[in-house]
């Protein structure tokens, strides 16, 4: 089946507005963007292809994805995400560029794709070699296919195909003031554009064995692009620009596509390497030379914006994207929380990035609550998403602002400072949710990070004239710290025989009855995200997590206090499992976030999994303790993906390859996930440093 000649893309397409749009596959293997904050274009990979693209902000998704179909001599169409054998390599260590190598099963052909932003522009170039090894003199067909959802909507988009009167073939999409334009080195021969699940490329390419469509205009709704390539050329270079307008968007591609790939991958890669020039060199504290912690620092790096400088996000992804709703804006993970930013931050000081971290202070300042506080979540504007309320998320900021302030790299912060512990003081000590974002009660996690937390405002405060707030939170905080095992150590635990005493995950207020107070074994903890035949409440002193380390992690307890002593056992016998890489952690027990049992995709229900950032607590313990936190270091090494990036869960039972599921790697739920990353840094930091590195020594 030979191309046929250029045909002009007439007419709109019929099938409005297409079908309901969902995201791409939460389980990245790559992300990347220009190190400067000049070039405002975030890329993702999964599976082998481009999936969301951000523009202009970290938090704004404006493509669900784009990849590659072939047609093969006997009419076959073969997807490069589901059919093709894909590798993904970085192209120079530290340098979020990748070279994308899909090769056909049966060994006919490869397609070798590498992919960069541009760091003098707003576009994603990609740099595409087609190579045929079939004997056939029946030439092969290559199809590109983009699904635009602008703005962080997959409805609404409307799409156009033309030919400029220069010959240059231009894919176009908008939506409420974001415009794409799709070009290349190479002109298109045909385009289309269609709505998705009825006038779209794949529909024409599947039905027809043929791309028989050329539409000109689709939208407004649920739209695609699809273009066939010249493969006659050996190598081009395709650009995806973004602007305020199309005339906009045009004029960056242009501009990147005058300057070459070689040119604008040099730069890129010029940039990153001077940034990982900068850093420690933390590679004897590793197990893999160096190579995961390079990357860490890249992916970690990559999470930030550019409009606003030091707003970082949990992870470029949408987690168990495929079932999304897109019809409306979704937060997804890339959102904003104080909580995941400290830990960002962090993890970027320990490696040696001291202008992030302060960017990061000042971002947060601005992002202040009238009343002291952080939102639970907000977008990089500062708008909220959820409306909960979490206490460590108002005392993350201030062990930032302490941390900075001592290392001589802010100005004094005890104004944003005292109005945040006020507001813990008024609050305090029991936290309307907890780190998981569930319960309300007294959580050993929540308390460690809120007591040390007043501590440091109390001497942040003395250092002005505000003696008078810092002996006050000082007194808050002893206070507090003197009763967190009364408030939250339980002596009637049934998870392990023979020990009944340990740190619970959260204690509620004790209820009335009668006029009396309940026996504690009789106050029920509701457990969240579980069917609802499944849904139970459990006495809240037989659920344990691990956040009863933060209080050695942050220096309230000894290693080995005896309620930590008494607490380890019983948190590793319910929630600890041996991977294949090396131990791992459930949040809790009977956590519901997660696959369910079949491997389904969480949908509001389902079943917590494992998660590689309890390995690295385990491990910062370890380090505490005098204990050998090589075990930990090599299982999150091991965790990481092809393309180095750590996820928020790991698959715990036998593998169902039929959706992607395999023992010890990534679920659906979010990869990379920048906390991770963090954590892997400073635990190696704190290898190398021999204590935990973000322990504040001078406040306990």
């Amino acid at each position: 089946m030979m191309a046929t000649a250029r045909s002009t893309p007439q007419g709109h397409a019929p099938g409005a507005p297409g079908l309901p749009p969902n995201w791409a596959s939460a389980r990245k293997t790559g992300v990347g963007t220009a190190r400067n904050n000049h070039s405002r274009v975030w890329f993702t990979l999964a599976d082998g292809i481009v999936t969301e693209c951000y523009y202009p902000r970290v938090d704004t998704p404006d493509l669900r994805d784009l990849q590659f179909l072939v047609l093969d001599p006997q009419g076959k169409v073969l997807e490069e995400r589901r059919d093709l054998r894909t590798r993904l390599h970085w192209i120079e260590e530290g340098v979020p560029a990748y070279r994308i190598v899909s090769d056909d099963p049966e060994g006919r052909f490869s397609l070798i794709k590498e992919i960069c932003t541009d760091p003098e522009g707003d576009t994603l170039l990609i740099r595409l070699r087609f190579t045929q090894r079939s004997e056939s003199n029946d030439p092969y067909r290559l199809f590109l296919l983009v699904a635009p959802q602008i703005g962080n909507h997959g409805m609404s988009n409307r799409a156009s195909c033309e030919y400029a009167p220069d010959g240059r073939s231009w894919c176009a999409a908008c939506r409420e003031g974001i415009h794409i334009a799709v070009t290349g080195s190479v002109p298109f021969q045909r385009m289309s554009a269609g709505y998705v699940g009825a006038s779209d490329g794949w529909q024409d390419l599947h039905h027809h064995r043929d791309m028989r469509w050329t539409f000109a205009k689709a939208g407004p709704g649920h739209v695609a692009l699809m273009a066939e390539m010249d493969i006659a050329e050996p190598e081009q270079t395709l650009v995806l620009a973004f602007g305020t307008s199309q005339k906009d968007a045009r004029e960056q591609g242009l501009r990147s596509l005058q300057r070459s790939f070689p040119e604008v991958l040099s730069e890129y890669c010029r940039e990153w390497l001077a940034y990982q020039t900068g850093l420690h060199d933390l590679s004897h504290a590793s197990h893999d030379g160096g190579r995961l912690y390079r990357r860490s620092a890249a992916i970690l790096r990559c999470h930030f914006d550019k409009e606003e400088p030091g707003a970082g996000v949990a992870s470029l992804s949408l987690p168990w994207g495929e079932q999304s709703d897109a019809t409306s804006a979704q937060g997804g993970y890339h959102l904003v929380w104080p909580r995941d930013l400290y830990h960002l931050s962090m993890g970027l000081l320990a490696a040696g990035d001291r202008e992030t971290p302060v960017q990061s202070w000042h971002y947060l300042q601005r992002r202040q609550n009238a009343d002291g506080s952080w939102s639970q979540n907000f977008w990089v504007d500062g708008t909220p998403y959820w409306q909960g309320l979490q206490l460590d998320e108002v005392a993350y900021p201030i062990l930032l602002a302490w941390r900075l302030f001592q290392e001589g790299l802010i100005p004094d912060p005890s104004d944003t400072v005292h109005r945040a512990a006020d507001f813990l003081v008024s609050q305090g000590p029991v936290t309307p949710q907890d780190r998981w974002e569930e319960n309300r009660g007294y959580s050993p996690q929540t308390l460690a990070v809120v007591v040390t937390a007043l501590r440091a405002a109390s001497q942040l405060c003395d250092s002005k004239k505000g003696k008078a707030w810092g002996c006050n939170y000082h007194q808050v905080a002893d206070s507090w710290d003197q009763h967190i095992e009364e408030w939250t150590f339980t002596h009637c635990g049934q998870l392990l025989p023979g020990r009944p005493d340990h740190y619970e995950r959260i204690a509620q207020i004790p209820v009335i009855d009668t006029g009396e107070h309940l026996p504690e074994c009789r106050i029920f903890l509701p457990i969240r995200n579980l069917p609802a035949e499944s849904m139970l409440s459990r006495s809240q002193c037989c659920v344990v997590d691990g956040g009863f380390l933060s209080l050695v992690r942050l220096g309230l307890r000894r290693p080995d206090d005896p309620h930590i002593l008494k607490t380890l056992p019983v948190w590793d016998a319910v929630c600890r499992k041996e991977t294949d890489c090396g131990p791992c952690w459930y949040r809790y027990n009977g956590d519901g976030y997660g696959e369910h049992e079949d491997g389904d995709p969480f949908n509001g229900t389902g079943k917590g999994r494992l998660w590689p950032i309890l390995t690295g607590e385990r491990g910062h313990y370890a380090i505490a303790a005098g204990e050998d936190v090589s075990p930990y270091i090599r299982a999150l090494e091991c965790f990481a993906n092809e393309g180095g990036c750590l996820p928020e869960q790991i698959w715990d039972q036998a593998a169902i390859p039929a959706k992607g599921l395999y023992p010890g790697r990534g679920t659906g739920s979010a990869t990379p996930l920048a906390w991770a990353h963090a954590e892997y840094i400073r635990l190696l930091r704190s290898r190398k440093d021999g204590a935990p590195f973000d322990r504040p020594t001078q406040l306990t």
